[in-house]
Formats: C-alpha cells, sequence, structure tokens
C-alpha cells in the first residue's frame, strides 16, 4: 500500500466503520476510515497505553500523532480539568479526531493537523503521549522524542508505546539519552511503555 497513515492528504477510498470500546471503565464509539492508523478498531499498543496512564486533573497533554482519537480523547476523560492538543499530520485523521471528540461529548480538546511539532512550538505541556508512527522511520520517532522533550514543563512526562519487535530497545536508549529518569511503567504481550520525564528545574 503506498498511501501510509502518516500520509498528510490519504487518497484512499473512504470506509467509514464505527467501533466501540470500553476504556478506563467507560463505553467509548469512535469513527474510523481508510487511510488512518488501525481502522479496524483500537491497536493494543494504544489500549496498554491508555489504561497504564497517569495523568493530574488539571494537566495540560499533548498526543503526538493522535489518528482518530482514542488515546487524546482517553486522556481527555482522565485529565477532565485540563487540557489535551491532538495533532497529526494526516488531514482525514485530523477530521476523524475532531468528530470523535464530539461523538464522545469530550470538549477539553484541540485537534490540529500538525507536521510533527510545528503547530504546537509556543506551547508547553505537562506530558507528552505518543503511541508513536514506527513505519514513519526510527528517524521521525526519535524526532518525537527529543523535539517533544523541549515541550514539556520541567517536571512534565513523556509517555510512549512500543513494541519490542518494532524497536522498543532503540527507543528506550534514546529516551535515556535525553531524559534523567526513564521507567518502564508496564511490559504486556511485547507492548513496553515508558515514562521519560524532564529535570525539575
Amino acid at each position: 500500500m503506498s498511501d501510509h497513515y502518516f500520509t498528510q492528504t490519504p487518497d484512499v477510498k473512504h470506509q467509514r466503520q464505527i467501533h466501540e470500546a470500553v476504556m478506563r471503565g467507560r463505553k467509548l464509539r469512535f469513527i474510523t476510515d481508510s487511510g488512518v492508523f488501525s481502522k479496524t478498531g483500537i491497536d493494543y499498543g494504544s489500549r496498554v497505553l491508555i489504561e497504564n496512564l497517569h495523568l493530574e486533573r488539571d494537566a495540560r497533554v499533548l498526543d503526538v500523532g493522535c489518528g482518530y482519537g482514542p488515546i487524546g480523547i482517553s486522556a481527555a476523560l482522565v485529565a477532565d480539568a485540563g487540557h489535551v492538543t491532538m495533532i497529526d499530520i494526516n488531514e482525514r485523521a485530523v477530521a476523524l479526531a475532531l468528530e470523535n471528540a464530539t461523538l464522545n461529548d469530550v470538549n477539553n480538546v484541540t485537534v490540529l493537523q500538525s507536521d510533527l511539532f510545528e503547530a504546537v512550538l509556543d506551547r508547553r505541556f505537562n506530558a507528552i503521549i505518543t503511541n508513536p508512527p514506527i513505519r514513519a522511520g526510527k528517524a521521525v520517532v526519535h524526532r518525537i522524542f527529543e523535539e517533544g522533550a523541549k515541550l514539556l514543563e520541567p517536571g512534565g512526562a513523556m509517555w510512549v508505546v512500543i513494541q519490542k519487535k518494532q524497536g522498543a530497545p532503540s527507543a528506550e536508549s534514546k529516551l535515556e539519552s535525553i531524559f534523567d529518569n526513564v521507567e518502564e511503567v508496564i511490559k504486556d504481550k511485547g507492548y513496553r511503555v515508558f515514562r521519560s520525564i524532564k529535570k525539575p528545574g
């Protein structure tokens, strides 16, 4: 397939579907489409990240590569007194994320089309969460770590889920080269969730 989910303007034929999922005890509905990541339902890695994510209720959160919105929308329900900014390069994913936020009555989100961080360079966040686009290549994934760290407030955390066979060891090494404190929060069916804390002060 020549049209990847990290394409800015997918030209594959639309094939909209709706999927239901229970995330952190709440039933959610998501509209998906061709040309976006995990169109057949929420992937296991995203589920592992969502279920193990710890956020303050008033956190300012950035979801990088939001797709049709399951991670960011779930984060917005955890940080219900805060705000979640969701970014993706894929126009179709951005439109779906907006639609899904409305569908699930989640109002504390902003969804922006952005090539990596270009749309949010003037903002700062308490947490950055990502199921990074592995198929975009290691260089892109590592840029997410490096450039994302600059947008975190001191003491803020970057949450990453990545599969062992898709580069978890090298991702962990890269995170350790950027952050002082990298913790493996959970390992589940080959998926690993890392929480990396930016040094306070």
